[in-house]
């Protein structure tokens, strides 16, 4: 079976100044992604697609291929990422003749990650014939319970079913958060796909769906630069 990985790195980042370059143990984020996908059982290939010469050199230096500079219009800020994911599938269908069976996205941001959690990934989709599998991990907070939006000036419990404290779901009284329904956060850990899906499809969760479990530890997501300390902090400990 054909795998390739794809790093999906942009040049520019609102919270943190070239973020994908930021140095992560001794390599970059950049450098550990591609790292963590030369590690997988089953990844041919790495590919890097990035909008950024600087991001490209980084990826080139850690012996990965940069079959093209991404455009600049599908690197903005507000450029949803399968936008990217389409534009790189056209790419190696056309221009390498390359019709990979899955393609794993390997995020930059979420470094704490195990190559096992990428493997257990891919086995997942080969197995059950999966058009995409993400990764996700136990949520800290539950809608049904303790978070809270802003309706006509005041704030409300987010369900629409009612009080967190007076709730009667399926006629049983909530209290606590153990008792509200099982809840899990989308990571960034990885995210594995047949590239047919993605060029067809509207909605991500719309095909045949996979999910891994992975540890709220090894799903930290480098968001801004407390993300990143802390992140700095747990691999020294």
């Amino acid at each position: 079976m054909n795998i390739v990985s794809f790093i999906f790195a942009r040049g520019d980042s609102r919270e943190i100044k070239r973020k994908n370059l930021l140095k992560f143990k001794k390599t970059t984020l950049l450098g550990n992604s591609i790292l963590q996908s030369k590690k997988s059982r089953y990844i041919k290939r790495i590919f890097v697609s990035t909008d950024s010469n600087k991001i490209a050199r980084e990826a080139k230096k850690n012996n990965a291929e940069v079959p093209f500079i991404r455009p600049k219009y599908l690197a903005k800020a507000g450029s949803p990422e399968i936008y990217a994911w389409r534009h790189a599938i056209n790419f190696l269908n056309k221009k390498l003749n390359l019709y990979p069976d899955y393609i794993v996205s390997v995020p930059t941001t979420c470094p704490l990650r195990r190559i096992s959690d990428i493997d257990s990934c891919i086995r997942k989709a080969i197995k059950n014939n999966l058009d995409i599998v993400f990764t996700i991990t136990p949520s800290s907070r539950n809608p049904y319970f303790n978070m809270l939006e802003k309706r006509k000036g005041k704030l409300n419990i987010f369900s629409k079913t009612g009080l967190a404290w007076n709730w009667n779901l399926k006629n049983k009284k909530i209290y606590r958060r153990q008792d509200a329904p099982k809840c899990f956060d989308l990571t960034t850990a990885c995210y594995v796909f047949k590239p047919q899906y993605i060029q067809r499809t509207l909605n991500l969760f719309s095909g045949k769906t996979g999910f891994v479990l992975i540890p709220r530890i090894r799903s930290i997501d480098i968001d801004n630069s407390l993300d990143y300390k802390i992140v700095n902090l747990l691999i020294k400990s």
